[in-house]
C-alpha cells in the first residue's frame, strides 16, 4: 500500500513538473501608452519603477510595433494574426458592435488552449459581442471571448468612455438586477439618465467640444452612446484598475500549478482618465500622469503575485500597448496644461491615429527570468501580429495554411536569441505605410478633421513620403523627391501586399 501511494505521488509530481516545463504566458496590454511614457524609454517626468524593473530584468525593444494606430484594429491583429485592414468593420467599434473575431477560425487564445494552457481575458475587450442581432444585455451574451478560446473572461465591452459601463463575466453582466434591465442605443437617447449635453453642471470631468462625450452621464462623466437601466451593475471609473487586477491575480492563483495564458488588457491610460483616489495628483502631470502611476502599480501587483507564488521564473511576460499616445482625447483632464515637458511619444513624430511612428511604435518589453537574458536592448523590427505564429512555435504547433495569414514566427527575436526581426512591415495609421529596413514609405492621402481635434499630426500628405528611420527617427526629412525609384518600388510592393490574400 505504501509503495502504491509512493508511486502515485511520484507520478502526480512528474505530471506537474512536465506541465510546468511550459512557461506561463502573460500579455499585459496597455491602452494609449506612448513610446516615451516610461522611465525605461527615457521619461523623466513620471516614475514607472515596476515596468522599468521588467525591462531591467529582461529585453526592451526599441522598434516594436502594433499593426495600427488605434485600438480595435490592433487588438484584432493580435488575436487573429491578420492585418485588420483586410477585413471590413475593424475600425474603432461602438459598445454594442457585433463581434469581429471569427469563431470558426483559430485565434491566439485557441492556439494556447490547444497547447495545453488555461486561458483568460481580463480587461478591455473592444472587439464586439454577439452574432449581429441586437445584444440582450440582460441575458446570455454570445458569442464573446469564451467562444474564441478564452476559458474565462472578465471584461468591459468596449472602452471606458462608451456605454454600457458594466462588467461582463463570461456570458453575463456582473451584478445585474433583472428588475432594472439594460438598454443601449448609439443613435438616440433611451431612458431618463441625464446627458452631458443637457446637464454639463453634473459633470465632474468636463468633455472637450466635438468629441461626442456628451451622451449618458455615468459616475459624473459623459459617455459616447446612451444607456438606461443596470444601475446596480454600473462600475465606477476609480475601481477599474482594482477590479481587473483582482480578477487577474485570482486567475493566476487558481492556475498556479498548471500552464496558463493571461491576456490582461488594461484600461489605463485610455480616457476618461479617472484613477483611484490614492493616485490622484501624485504625478504632477494631471490625471494622465496619475493613470500611468496606476498602470505601473497594476504591473507591480501582477509581478509580485508571481514571485509570491514562486512561478515568476517560469512565466513569460510581454508588456506593450495597443497604439501610441494622445493627450486631449475628449476630456479636459489637464493632460495638456500639466504636460510639464513630458513627451509621450519620446523622439517620435505623431501619436494615436497617426501614420507617423508615434502611432504604432510602442513600448515592448519581454521578461522571462533565466531564459531571456537580463538587461538587453534590441532594435529588431517587431510587430504584435507575429505573436500568433510565435506562440504556436512556443507550444510546438504547426499553423494551418490559412491560419494567421500575416503572422510570422519571431520567437527567437522575441526571446533575445537573435537581433534580427522582420525585414518589412505594413502599418496602418492615417494611411497605410510600408517599412523596409530603415526606409518607410507612407501612401499619399488627405488629412482628417479628427487629427485637428486631438492635436496630433496625422502623417497624411497628398504627396508620397519617404523617410530613412535609421537617420531620421522623428520623420522630419521627407526624402521621396531624392529617391523616386525607391518610392515607386515600395509603392508597388505595398500594393502587392494589399491585394495578396496573405503574406505568411
Amino acid at each position: 500500500m505504501k509503495k502504491l501511494l509512493f508511486m502515485t505521488l511520484v507520478a502526480l509530481n512528474s505530471q506537474y513538473l512536465f506541465a510546468q516545463k511550459k512557461p506561463n504566458v502573460i500579455i499585459i496590454y496597455a491602452d494609449d501608452l506612448g513610446y516615451g511614457d516610461l522611465g525605461c524609454y527615457g521619461a523623466t517626468k513620471v516614475r514607472t519603477p515596476n515596468i522599468d524593473r521588467l525591462a531591467k530584468e529582461g529585453l526592451r525593444f526599441t522598434n516594436g510595433h502594433t499593426t495600427s494606430a488605434t485600438c480595435t484594429p490592433s487588438r484584432f491583429a493580435l488575436l487573429t494574426g491578420k492585418y485588420p485592414w483586410r477585413k471590413a468593420g475593424t475600425g474603432v467599434l461602438p459598445g454594442n458592435a457585433v463581434m469581429i473575431i471569427p469563431t470558426d477560425k483559430p485565434s491566439l487564445a485557441t492556439v494556447m488552449k490547444k497547447g495545453g494552457y488555461q486561458t483568460a481575458l481580463v480587461g478591455k475587450w473592444h472587439l464586439g459581442l454577439g452574432d449581429g442581432n441586437e445584444i440582450d444585455w440582460n441575458g446570455s451574451i454570445k458569442p464573446g471571448p469564451n467562444e474564441v478560446g478564452f476559458d474565462y473572461s472578465f471584461c468591459f465591452p468596449a472602452t471606458a468612455d462608451r456605454v454600457p459601463t458594466v462588467f461582463v463575466e463570461n456570458h453575463t453582466v456582473l451584478g445585474l438586477d433583472k428588475n432594472d434591465p439594460i438598454e443601449v442605443n448609439y443613435q438616440q437617447k433611451v431612458g431618463n439618465d441625464p446627458t452631458g449635453k443637457e446637464h454639463p453642471e453634473l459633470l465632474k470631468m468636463k468633455s472637450s467640444p466635438d468629441h461626442g462625450h456628451d451622451n449618458t452621464i455615468v459616475n459624473g462623466i459623459g459617455r459616447i452612446g446612451y444607456m438606461k437601466g443596470g444601475n446596480k451593475a454600473r462600475w465606477t471609473d476609480e475601481e477599474l484598475a482594482y477590479a481587473f487586477t483582482e480578477r487577474a491575480e485570482r486567475f493566476i492563483e487558481e492556475n498556479r500549478q498548471k500552464p496558463f495564458f493571461l491576456y490582461f488588457a488594461l484600461s489605463d491610460i485610455h480616457v476618461p482618465r479617472m484613477p483611484a483616489t490614492v493616485f490622484k495628483g501624485k504625478s504632477g502631470l494631471g490625471y494622465r500622469g496619475d493613470a500611468i502611476l496606476q498602470m505601473d502599480w497594476t504591473v507591480g501587483r501582477i509581478t509580485q503575485k508571481l514571485r509570491d507564488l514562486g512561478i515568476d521564473k517560469n512565466t513569460l511576460i510581454i508588456f506593450s500597448s495597443d497604439n501610441g499616445p494622445v493627450l486631449d482625447d475628449g476630456y479636459q483632464d489637464e493632460a495638456v496644461t500639466l504636460q510639464n515637458g513630458h513627451q509621450p511619444a519620446g523622439p517620435l513624430r505623431g501619436g494615436k491615429y497617426s501614420a507617423f511612428e508615434g502611432g504604432t511604435r510602442v513600448p515592448w518589453i519581454v521578461s522571462w527570468p533565466g531564459v531571456v537574458k537580463a538587461g538587453q536592448t534590441s532594435d529588431a523590427l517587431m510587430c504584435q501580429v507575429d505573436l500568433f505564429a510565435s506562440f504556436a512555435k512556443l507550444t510546438g504547433q504547426a499553423l494551418g495554411e490559412d491560419d494567421a495569414p500575416d503572422s510570422f514566427n519571431m520567437l527567437d527575436a522575441l526571446l533575445g536569441r537573435t537581433p534580427k526581426g522582420r525585414s518589412w512591415l505594413v502599418l496602418q495609421g492615417g494611411s497605410l505605410s510600408l517599412v523596409q529596413g530603415n526606409f518607410k514609405y507612407i501612401t499619399p492621402s488627405k488629412g482628417k478633421k479628427l487629427m485637428e481635434l486631438v492635436n496630433i499630426e496625422p502623417g497624411n500628405d497628398e504627396m508620397p513620403q519617404l523617410y530613412d528611420l535609421g537617420k531620421d527617427i522623428g520623420e522630419k526629412d521627407n526624402i521621396a523627391a531624392q529617391y523616386p525609384e525607391k518610392v515607386k518600388e515600395m509603392a508597388a510592393e505595398l500594393q502587392r501586399l494589399k491585394t495578396a490574400a496573405k503574406t505568411r
